[in-house]
């Protein structure tokens, strides 16, 4: 079982990535000063080094931008796509209206990508802001096309819903809002298969590894009140830490963006511990912490829910509160989040979505029943993951990390733009979207295997971003 297959489905780039446009005269950008920049851009990006991408910035993105999200922010940003994409090769204009224009591309793994620019009016049209998001093949055809209304946006995504809930594709509740104002929140499918019950809309659901952001947000939050420091190591706060490798070693920085070496929980060991045993951060600790670092902190990168884990037990040594509490009080509370904790497997709780599973044993059972994934999952879910939240509050926190209501100078540097979190396991799959288009927010929440709702979320931001 793996918690969250894949935590950012969409890239913050706001200037921080760019595209080749392969062979020189292969593809003729539009005719204007946009066409112009945006061509700048894709050759700054694929050129040998940082300079042209500095440069580049500095002469065509808005001073707006610019103040936004700082100069440096950006190439940091640019340096940490640019060693996952390498280079981005053009394949189409889909739209250009003048103030924005989106291009098609596929990076040198072969996925493909939307790329939206966004231009100030008037003659200058500086860049306000580039975007870019994955896009499945067969969603193509959903990217060209003349700009759709809000009403036909919302009756497309009404119809994909029903059509996945009709070929049980999809059971759970998608919530879409501009700004604070909700336009779509609706439920398909079973809450309980056993009782018949049927999803609602406050229905409650296990978030996977959304979870995860709300740790980065505790951890920012006390290290912007002085209780840590984002280069402290593990050491500092958790002298007794089995890897003394990695105790010495590893820093709190290091943690957050997935480069410290620590591995996952997920395993052998975790397939033989009775799941009912697994119901405090600590619990955890056995099943990972004493393994060798994957390799030296700070050289590559590799998904690791371990280091999570870690940092919730930072949290409770620098806040001197458990993090259940430290998150429900310095979190949820402040951003209203009223239906949101993490819930024990065995205790009684109304209105909870129980998941069903085809991968109960790792193994894909596809022309099987479903079944429950009770056994697949910890007792209690932890700073990686596997807590509960309903779509409104999900709503809630977006709304209130946008306003700077959770965080101050890091809240700019760590989610300005467009960010998109999800969750997954047997029978999990959740996915929060902030700003697929800006000023919009896409919750999507279900009870089945992923990508069932991972998959529409996507969907709903390919027709988003048809909007005109």
């Amino acid at each position: 079982m793996k918690l969250l297959k894949k935590n950012i489905f969409v890239f913050a780039i706001i200037a921080c990535a760019g595209l080749a446009a392969g062979e020189k005269g292969a593809f003729e950008f539009p005719a204007t000063t946009q066409g112009q920049r945006a061509a700048a851009y894709f050759a700054a990006f694929n050129s040998a080094g940082e300079s042209a991408m500095a440069a580049f910035l500095k002469e065509n993105f808005s001073a707006q931008a610019l103040q936004r999200v700082s100069l440096e922010e950006r190439l940091a940003r640019f340096r940490g796509f640019k060693q996952q994409a390498r280079a981005l090769n053009l394949e189409k204009l889909l739209r250009d209206t003048g103030d924005t224009a989106s291009f098609l591309v596929r990076d040198q793994q072969g996925e493909m990508l939307e790329f939206t620019f966004q231009f100030e009016a008037g003659a200058g049209a500086k860049i306000l802001s580039i975007l870019g998001a994955p896009v499945n093949p067969e969603d193509v055809a959903d990217l060209a096309g003349p700009p759709l209304s809000r009403e036909e946006v919302l009756a497309r995504i009404r119809t994909e819903l029903d059509e996945r809930s009709r070929a049980d594709r999809f059971s759970g509740v998608v919530l879409l809002a501009e700004g604070g104002q909700v336009l779509l929140h609706e439920a398909r499918g079973l809450a309980s298969v056993e009782y018949g019950a049927a999803h609602r809309p406050d229905t409650r659901f296990n978030l996977g590894s959304i979870n995860k952001i709300f740790t980065r947000v505790a951890i920012g939050q006390l290290a912007e009140k002085g209780k840590l420091s984002l280069d402290d190591k593990i050491e500092k706060f958790l002298p007794d830490y089995p890897n003394r490798e990695a105790a010495g070693k590893v820093s709190i920085r290091q943690l957050l963006d997935m480069s410290s070496g620590i591995g996952d929980f997920f395993g052998v060991k975790y397939r033989q511990t009775p799941k009912d045993g697994i119901r405090n951060l600590t619990d955890y600790l056995p099943l990972f912490a004493a393994e060798p670092l994957l390799f030296q902190p700070g050289s590559q990168r590799r998904y690791s829910n371990g280091g999570y884990i870690v940092l919730g037990l930072i949290v409770e040594k620098a806040s001197g509160q458990s993090y259940w509490d430290y998150v429900r009080d310095h979190i949820y509370i402040p951003a209203g989040m009223t239906d949101t904790e993490h819930l024990e497997a065995d205790m009684t709780t109304a209105n909870v979505a129980c998941g069903y599973t085809r991968n109960w044993d790792e193994a894909d059972h596809e022309k099987e029943p479903r079944r429950s994934n009770f056994y697949t999952r910890p007792a209690r879910g932890s700073s990686a993951g596997g807590g509960y939240s309903t779509a409104m509050d999900l709503l809630r926190f977006a709304l209130a990390l946008r306003s700077g209501r959770l965080l101050g100078q890091l809240n700019k540097e760590w989610f300005g733009g467009s960010q998109a979190y999800a969750g997954g396991a047997p029978g999990i799959n959740a996915e929060l979207d902030m700003d697929p288009v800006p000023g919009w927010t896409v919750v999507v929440m279900g009870n089945y295997d992923p990508p069932a709702a991972s998959s529409l979320a996507q969907k709903i931001g390919v027709m988003l971003r048809r909007l005109h």
